[in-house]
């Protein structure tokens, strides 16, 4: 069976789900084309709000195909730094999506998986899935950006922790650690990734974008720059539409109805 992206509408939310069920919902480079593909269409549709990442079947995704890697073994390196490189585009996809994505993770959530998991806005999770940076138990190192994520917010010898020994990690730890945005019964990571969804679908697009857009930012430019952005996309914000209307919203004490 093919591994593939499926996806489907739930109001403004776009639900886009791995599904690879005779491997654990493992990645695939036919999945980080369509990844991309969808995160372009969503862009350009003003009716989708955000995005949810979730896997099929009670499983979000094992990783790599360890069979795929193996074969990869007996071609020139070139061949899996490829697949490398378009994993990693799909990574950065999500990073610069200007909507909030957010992982609804039932199940395994390993290796690549978790770095994609990672590379997400907000992270929901059942109280039972199990998260693992199995990479170097197979004598790996890590991509999709796991290290990227995990130094960013973790102190290094916690990342160190998980990158290096490998160990499976269950969610409630991972929520204690800021890793996890919220952890939900068994069974319900989708429904309350979409409640989450809902919540940020009734704010302001251009102003979750702005806030997107200057996260990325925070950790790597200078103070000074940083508030030069800031002040360019309050002003640009202020004079959108949008403020008029959260504004006039907020002293007419009613919900705001944004574009």
């Amino acid at each position: 069976m093919t591994a593939t992206l499926k996806s489907h509408s739930h109001g403004g939310t776009l639900v886009l789900t791995i599904h690879n069920p005779e491997q654990r919902n493992a990645l695939a480079p036919e999945i980080y084309v369509a990844g991309i593909e969808a995160l372009i269409a969503a862009e350009r549709n003003a009716e989708v709000r955000s995005v949810i990442l979730t896997g099929d079947g009670g499983t979000f995704c094992a990783g790599g195909n360890l069979q795929r890697l193996l074969a990869n073994r007996q071609q020139p390196p070139e061949v899996q730094a490829d697949s490398i490189e378009a994993l990693h585009s799909w990574i950065e996809a999500i990073r610069s999506f200007p909507k909030p994505v957010i992982a609804a993770v039932e199940g395994a959530c390993a290796g690549a998986g978790f770095s994609l998991a990672l590379a997400c806005d907000l992270l929901v999770a059942a109280r039972d899935a199990v998260f693992v940076m199995a990479y170097v138990n197979v004598a790996l190192s890590p991509d999709g950006g796991a290290t990227w994520s995990l130094l960013r917010q973790l102190p290094r010898a916690t990342a160190l922790q998980l990158l290096m020994l490998g160990e499976r990690v269950g969610a409630e730890r991972l929520h204690q650690l800021g890793l996890v945005t919220a952890v939900s019964a068994p069974g319900a990571a989708l429904a309350d990734a979409l409640a989450l969804a809902e919540r940020l679908n009734a704010k302001a697009p251009n102003a979750l974008a702005s806030i997107k857009a200057l996260a990325n930012d925070a950790l790597t430019q200078s103070l000074p720059a940083q508030l030069r952005d800031e002040r360019d996309h309050f002003v640009r914000n202020l004079h959108h539409p949008n403020a008029g209307e959260g504004i006039r919203a907020f002293l007419d004490k009613r919900a705001a109805q944004y574009r």
